[in-house]
């Protein structure tokens, strides 16, 4: 496959309409120890031309202002090179040599039982002020390995549901101003499908907006396939109004399903979260992957999306929890996957 241009030769202005519309066909790429060319083969064979790469930022607490960032070859105690610099900008070069272009999509990772980035709230504006100032020191940290890795797409946040209310809409345009400063590609934000989208002002500011597509389908275990797609015309509708006004290209940032007999019922919820132990089912996650594509993948405002999620090197008899979680990998989801994404 050849090579596609870099950043550089292909970054548009903040313009409405100037992005690539070409869709995306993605995954979101766990760091690991390594990546080799074998790593990158399935995803050539699954027709994947993006991969969103996914580096940490640390919270002691959702209150707590200040973001710890490790940028070593581990990137954190218990994290992997592929989360590090050394392994984003190595990942990058690679899946550049196989076609494959880049999101790079930084996370924050909240301390805490359960804790997650919709739950960061501070207490008073004094803290609002630091933890800005904290952030901004954390993502034009990656913004600058963005633009010296040539990746061909930034997200300047994911699930920010506190911080991206309308009373910090000032904060996060003066960010995305200094971002622009350093990263010349395209930009986007990673929002909540719950809500967190339609509250966000900065949209403007952006190339595209980004989505957490973990919309629920259907309350039943094992929905047929009718039943599904029943599920995703009210969020298609409400998509599609709102898309309108924005004006702005979508890509569901994430989006994906366990192997899970209610998979649809609430896709964002880890399988170990669950109150009681679950028996695979391949079948219902396949088609929830067929429901997902005959739904969304000709809307006229989807310019793509990242499946989450993709472990590199994951065999067929790979550890069992990676397995009962939401990767394709092995199973019938991944022949839905790359069927849709071949066309």
């Amino acid at each position: 496959m050849a090579s596609t241009p870099s950043a550089s030769e292909t970054a548009p202005s903040s313009a409405a309409g100037s992005f690539d519309s070409t869709r995306l066909r993605g995954v979101s790429w766990v760091g690991s120890d390594s990546a080799t060319s074998a790593d990158l083969e399935p995803l050539r064979k699954a027709h994947v031309t993006w991969i969103a790469q996914m580096p940490f930022g640390w919270q002691a607490g959702a209150a707590d202002p200040a973001i710890r960032v490790s940028t070593g070859r581990r990137a954190s105690r218990g994290s992997y090179w592929g989360e590090s610099d050394a392994g984003l900008l190595h990942t990058a070069r690679l899946a550049r040599q196989h076609g494959i272009r880049t999101l790079l999509k930084p996370h924050l990772w909240v301390r805490g039982n359960g804790a997650w980035p919709g739950d960061i709230n501070m207490k008073n504006q004094a803290d609002w002020d630091a933890w800005f100032a904290s952030y901004t020191s954390f993502i034009l940290h990656y913004a600058q390995v963005a633009e010296e890795g040539k990746f061909d797409a930034f997200c300047i946040g994911t699930e920010l549901l506190y911080p991206t209310k309308p009373a910090h809409d000032k904060a996060w345009r003066r960010l995305i101003r200094q971002i622009r400063k350093v990263y010349q590609g395209p930009l986007t934000y990673a929002a909540n499908w719950s809500g967190e989208y339609q509250q966000i002002r900065f949209w403007d500011a952006l190339d595209y907006v980004g989505i957490q597509a973990y919309f629920p389908l259907s309350p039943a275990a094992n929905p047929s396939l009718d039943t599904l797609i029943a599920g995703w015309q009210p969020h298609l509708r409400e998509l599609a109004a709102w898309q309108k006004k924005v004006k702005k290209p979508i890509v569901f940032t994430e989006v994906g399903y366990k192997t899970t007999p209610d998979a649809a019922a609430r896709p964002w919820e880890w399988p170990e979260r669950l109150a009681l132990p679950i028996a695979p089912d391949e079948a219902t996650q396949a088609r929830c992957y067929e429901a997902l594509f005959r739904a969304c993948w000709g809307q006229p405002w989807l310019k793509g999306m990242f499946i989450w999620k993709w472990y590199p090197g994951l065999a067929p008899d790979g550890p069992a929890r990676r397995h009962a979680d939401f990767t394709p990998q092995h199973k019938p989801a991944e022949a839905v996957l790359a069927r849709w994404y071949g066309q």
